[in-house]
């Protein structure tokens, strides 16, 4: 049987589609189950690898645009993350540090190196919102103006919109799609930090710590929570007049590494002095991540993590997730004006005001 004029959309494939008549019309083949197996045995590539996550919509022709790192399918990319290997291919650093250690300038100094040595690189930069006017700068990408005009580079800047962790709720999907996209090197940089904002520790392979030559003493180090979480330590701007300070807060953190409790049975946190600005010690601080790759690789160490890593995101999404059905439950959702203006006004407690709604809730299951 033959068909004339355009058929439903969902029915078409570009390679069933053929060329124009002489009248002008065009002529459309209808996908047939056996015409559907052929193609598969012919391209045995494009299916998805055993054993891995698959998102609705997934296709052979996302496929192909993510593993070619096309940027302009990145945003619009639900898919890619379906086409992932098993195998470890890619490598993820999260990267922190206060305001004004540099990481912009390092990141764009980094990112370069690693494009001209044949890596593809993206950058995850993280932006605060505003409590007042819930607006933000995403200025992260301005400031790496050579490396936004990198064909091997991918910036994408996205506010916090009050998550706290120093991340955004989607910061590990998009991950996924930078991984998915061929991008073998995925940087991940967070908002300044205080002493509980490294949620994306839990996101990535190695956390790096970048701090400025004035970071404090080794008391100060321990007091932050975060340095317990490096994997390496960078102290910036090591240059001009700071490479003395740089020196000293470089001997004072190694030695307050050596009181914290080891994480790992074959790497040992490093703390080494770079310059984003003269580019000095940058490629020794890439040979230091690529060597501690290799460790954990080959100790199974990196798969364990990314695996425990997973169970900590499933239950971060389903916090998320619990405390927006609480609010719009039927239980509570009239209660919850009641109860707060009551807060507001006095008459009862916070934890009176929470026991309530709470008690409602249960009772409404």
């Amino acid at each position: 049987m033959r068909f004339c004029g355009p058929l439903p959309r969902q029915r078409l494939r570009g390679s069933d589609i053929a060329p124009l008549l002489p009248n002008g019309r065009s002529r459309a083949i209808p996908v047939t189950a056996e015409r559907e197996k052929r193609r598969a045995r012919r391209a045995p590539s494009e299916q998805p690898p055993p054993g891995a996550a698959t998102f609705p919509g997934a296709g052979a022709g996302s496929a192909r645009q993510f593993r070619h790192g096309t940027k302009a399918s990145l945003p619009r990319g639900g898919t890619a993350a379906g086409f992932l290997q098993t195998e470890v291919q890619w490598y993820t650093s999260g990267l922190s540090g206060p305001p004004g250690a540099g990481k912009s300038t390092f990141i764009e100094c980094f990112g370069k190196m690693l494009t001209e040595r044949g890596h593809k690189v993206s950058v995850l930069a993280v932006d605060p919102s505003s409590s007042t006017s819930g607006g933000s700068l995403l200025g992260d990408k301005t400031r790496m103006t050579e490396l936004s005009r990198d064909m091997n580079a991918y910036i994408r800047p996205s506010p916090t919109r009050g998550t706290l962790g120093g991340v955004t709720r989607t910061t590990n999907e998009a991950i996924l799609l930078c991984e998915g996209g061929g991008y073998d090197v995925v940087l991940v940089e967070t908002v300044g930090v205080g002493q509980s904002e490294f949620a994306v520790a839990d996101m990535v392979d190695m956390f790096i710590l970048l701090l400025p030559p004035a970071g404090g003493d080794e008391l100060q180090g321990i007091k932050r929570g975060i340095i317990e979480m490096a994997d390496l330590v960078a102290v910036n701007k090591a240059d001009g007049d700071l490479i003395v300070p740089a020196r000293r807060i470089q001997a004072e953190y190694v030695s307050a590494m050596k009181l914290l409790r080891k994480r790992s049975k074959v790497w040992r946190p490093k703390v080494m002095r770079i310059s984003a600005k003269t580019g000095e010690g940058i490629s020794d601080m890439w040979d230091k991540m690529t060597e501690f790759r290799d460790l954990m690789l080959t100790s199974g160490e990196l798969i364990a993590k990314r695996r425990k890593q997973q169970k900590v995101w499933m239950w971060n999404l389903i916090q998320e997730n619990m405390l927006e059905h609480f609010r719009s439950h039927l239980a509570v959702k009239d209660k919850i004006p009641l109860l707060e203006e009551k807060v507001l006004s006095g008459v009862l407690s916070p934890g009176l005001a929470a026991d309530l709604l709470l008690k409602a809730f249960k009772d409404g299951l």
